[in-house]
């Protein structure tokens, strides 16, 4: 017994076989009206979309993978929401892929790239290395985000995070301060966000006539806030001394500001914190938090602009693109006066 059709739902709603079509893809031009009035006889038949079904008609799938490490941090879940929400102009849904940072994941998830599921991938490699990525022959087009340097051959498309780095720290030695530590990066091989954030801390720094001193760096065994608090709490007990903190990223400031406080020190009185990525708690954290804040919005336009290039058919070399970001200013690390 065959399934219900998007003919049958078309002939239950009383409408064309196009609209069920807009409905099903989530275009976003349906009136609310006929939206309900197509999902009713949807939920009555117990229609669901035929994927290989619209392949063999069309040679696409409609959907692209978003491949990343872990969507319990918070950086990615926005990420991911903003890709879902900005794939839907391109008449694409998004399927998530994590890969949890490991190696053998990444080389796991780039073997299959989703072959006959997916038109296309983005991808923010954490392990992988780009000579890696490089001799490897992708099944679908790819475009990669984040950090990790890029082949020739592959689009990619970031934020300048040197630049980044060095505007937040500046702003930091703006506030008069001159001990500033940086927390957060791995306590073993560095990630290039890590090694690229370093590298604009210690530009400023140099720039304000201030020598790096790797005393001031305190790393984390992972990319969390409560693991953060401890050791920045360790160190704290055991006499490391700052009057500034730049953190990788939000999670670490979460765990530094509490370390802070359990100790009685103010923030940013005794000790201006910052971090990184503009996550939404970075707004309602007490006191609220000064964040470098990459556009996302248009991280993920450029890169679905590049891979429905891709998909279309585009075969050149590949196009590295920087996004812009911005210094969030907020309690944590006040504007100078």
């Amino acid at each position: 017994m065959r399934g219900p059709r998007l003919q049958d739902v078309a002939e239950r709603a009383g409408v064309s076989m196009k609209t069920v079509s807009n409905v099903v893809r989530d275009y976003p031009h349906v009136s609310p009206k006929m939206r309900e009035r197509v999902q009713r006889a949807i939920d009555e038949l117990g229609y669901r979309p035929n994927v290989m079904a619209r392949r063999l008609a069309t040679g696409r799938t409609g959907f692209i993978a978003l491949a990343f490490a872990d969507v319990g941090i918070p950086y990615f879940a926005e990420l991911a929401r903003a890709a879902s929400r900005r794939a839907e102009s391109f008449d694409l849904r998004v399927l998530l892929e994590e890969t949890d940072a490991t190696l053998e994941a990444e080389r796991a998830l780039v073997a299959s790239s989703e072959a006959g599921l997916v038109d296309g991938m983005l991808f923010q490699p954490s392990a992988m290395s780009a000579a890696e990525i490089a001799r490897h022959r992708f099944e679908i087009p790819i475009v990669l985000l984040g950090e990790t340097p890029a082949p020739l051959t592959i689009d990619r498309v970031m934020i300048d995070n040197v630049q980044a780095a060095r505007e937040i720290t500046r702003h930091v030695l703006d506030l008069g301060r001159t001990r500033i530590g940086f927390v957060g990066h791995e306590s073993g091989a560095l990630s290039d966000t890590s090694r690229l954030r370093i590298l604009g801390y210690q530009e400023a720094l140099g720039d304000a006539g201030i020598s790096a001193d790797p005393a001031m760096l305190i790393a984390t065994p992972s990319i969390d806030a409560a693991d953060t608090a401890r050791v920045v709490g360790a160190a704290l007990d055991a006499g490391w001394h700052a009057d500034g903190i730049v953190c990788r990223d939000d999670l670490a400031a979460l765990g530094t500001l509490r370390a802070l406080q359990e100790r009685g020190l103010r923030v940013p009185e005794d000790v201006a914190v910052t971090g990184w990525d503009d996550t939404r708690v970075s707004a309602v954290t007490f006191p609220s938090l000064t964040t470098v804040s990459p556009d996302l919005d248009a991280i993920v336009s450029r890169a679905l602009t590049l891979l429905v290039e891709r998909i279309g058919g585009y075969d050149g070399v590949g196009r590295h693109e920087i996004a812009p970001h911005r210094i969030v200013v907020r309690e944590s690390a006040p504007a100078a006066h």
